[in-house]
C-alpha cells in the first residue's frame, strides 16, 4: 500500500525474517527510495525484530578495476616500496571515491621489472548494473604530480575473494 501511494511500479511479493536478517522479494528491482518506504514498513511489524536492521541494501556484484599511472617507489625517493596502506589513503581522500566500498585489499604490482610505474588492482562491490564502477572508469585524480586514471580490469585471481578479508 505504502509503494502504491508513493506511485512505484513495484510490488513486494513477500518478506522473510530469521536469525540472519530479514528478506524482501520484489516483482521488479527497486530504486532507493522504495528501499526506505518498505524498511519503514517493516518497522512497523510487530513480529519482526528490527533492533538490529541494518541500511536496507541492493543484491551487489563485485567490479574490477585497476589505476594506472602510480609511480611503485614512494614520492620521497627513498626507494621505499609503495603500499597498499598508502594507496587507501590517497583513495579516501578522493572524492570519485566517495560511496565506494572494496571487497578486497588493494594490491599494488611493478608494471615490469625495469619500470618505475605501478598497477593498483582494486575491486569493489556495486549494484548490479555496475553504476559506480561505470563511474569511476576512465576518471582521472592526481596523486602528487602524477596523473593517474582508473581503467576497467578483469578478474584477478591473484587477489583474495573473501568479503571479510579487508575492512
Amino acid at each position: 500500500m505504502l509503494l502504491r501511494n508513493a506511485k512505484s511500479e513495484v510490488l513486494v511479493d513477500f518478506i522473510w525474517s530469521d536469525q540472519i536478517g530479514i528478506m524482501v522479494v520484489t516483482s521488479k528491482v527497486v530504486l532507493q527510495l522504495d528501499l526506505h518506504i518498505i524498511k519503514n514498513y517493516i518497522k512497523n511489524i510487530a513480529n519482526i525484530d528490527t533492533s538490529g536492521m541494518e541500511v536496507p541494501r541492493l543484491l551487489q556484484s563485485k567490479f574490477y578495476l585497476k589505476i594506472i599511472g602510480i609511480p611503485y617507489f614512494s614520492h620521497d625517493n627513498s626507494q621505499k616500496r609503495l603500499s597498499s596502506g598508502d594507496i587507501k589513503n590517497i583513495i579516501k581522500q578522493n572524492q570519485i571515491f566517495d560511496n565506494v566500498v572494496l571487497t578486497s585489499k588493494l594490491q599494488v604490482i611493478k608494471v615490469s621489472l625495469k619500470s618505475d610505474m605501478s598497477i593498483i588492482w582494486i575491486d569493489i562491490w556495486d549494484i548490479q548494473s555496475g553504476s559506480k564502477a561505470k563511474g569511476l572508469i576512465n576518471q582521472c585524480f592526481n596523486m602528487e604530480r602524477y596523473i593517474t586514471i582508473i581503467r576497467k580490469a578483469n578478474m584477478n585471481p591473484g587477489i583474495s575473494q573473501c568479503k571479510n578479508c579487508w575492512k
